[in-house]
Formats: structure tokens, sequence, C-alpha cells
């Protein structure tokens, strides 16, 4: 478990990234909507305010 926000921005900035990398490689339809999915989830936790983490 991310011990502060910054470790916990990493974490969700890494998953970003890995769905582009799948993104780029697939032109499945249904897997790109899962990907949409995903992604929105990510960043409603990654810029959520107030932070996730309190310092």
């Amino acid at each position: 478990m991310p011990s502060n926000e910054k470790e916990l921005n990493c974490h969700l900035f890494d998953q970003l990234s890995i769905l582009e990398r799948i993104e780029a490689v697939t032109k499945d339809e249904a897997a790109l909507k899962q990907i949409a999915l995903e992604r929105k989830q990510i960043e409603r936790k990654l810029y959520q305010q107030p932070p996730l983490v309190k310092e």
C-alpha cells in the first residue's frame, strides 16, 4: 500500500501507461471500450479532491 500521495500517483500513472501500451496494439473494439472505462476510473482517483492520502 502506498504510504504517501506521491507514491500513489506514481502507481496510477504506471497504470495509465500500461493502458496506453495495450491500446496502441489492439484493434478490438470491446477491449478499447474497457480501456477507456479503466482510464476514466484511474483518472478519477488521480485527480480527485481532496487527495486520497493526507500527509
